[in-house]
């Protein structure tokens, strides 16, 4: 069991209960089981995270929707459980996910780690959707600073020219200064 696998297993045991079908779904090395848990009608939160976060390491696209599902949850802890399964899972799909997840100027409140996804991805749709969401969290008196932290830190690392104009327009942010002027350094 590697490290992200077992900081899943011990936040969901309590939420589980630990009960029986916790530990089956924490032990089984049947994928067909797994696959099953995504399907069935009334199977709790917990138990497709865990099936879909052992499918999606796993190289299993039948995670994929589950995944996309968490990344977009509420509750920071399994975004990034799901974000971890997703860059592992390798599914084509997954950069269009994270950008139209990170672009949904309704959810911006949840983009964090879409937004880091798409920056560990290097996909075709990461400098366009970290720019797009960047440009949008601008706007004097943006509640989400972190989310605008994180397209300015991506946009750096992806080292892409284009987001060169946004990144500069990042400088007359305060909090996103030191950033910006690291990203655009990196840029040059």
């Amino acid at each position: 069991m590697n490290e992200d696998f077992r900081s899943l297993a011990d936040r969901v045991r309590d939420e589980s209960g630990g009960c029986a079908a916790y530990e089956r779904l924490i032990a089984t090395e049947d994928d067909e089981e797994l696959a099953v848990v995504l399907v069935e009608r009334e199977r709790p939160l917990w138990a497709r995270e865990i099936a879909a976060f052992r499918l999606g390491c796993a190289g299993d696209s039948r995670a994929f929707e589950t995944l996309v599902l968490l990344l977009n949850h509420r509750d920071p802890e399994r975004c990034v459980g799901a974000s971890y399964a997703l860059a592992r899972l390798a599914d084509p799909r997954t950069a269009r996910a994270a950008a139209a997840l990170a672009t949904n100027a309704m959810r911006t409140a949840y983009a964090l780690h879409p937004v880091r996804l798409l920056t560990e991805l290097r996909a075709p749709e990461s400098v366009p959707a970290l720019i797009t969401t960047l440009e949008r969290l601008l706007a004097p008196d943006e509640p989400h600073w972190r989310v605008a932290l994180a397209c300015v830190e991506g946009l750096g690392e992806l080292g892409d020219p284009r987001a060169t104009t946004v990144l500069r327009a990042a400088l007359e942010t305060p909090g996103l200064r030191p950033a910006a002027t690291e990203a655009l350094t990196r840029l040059a």
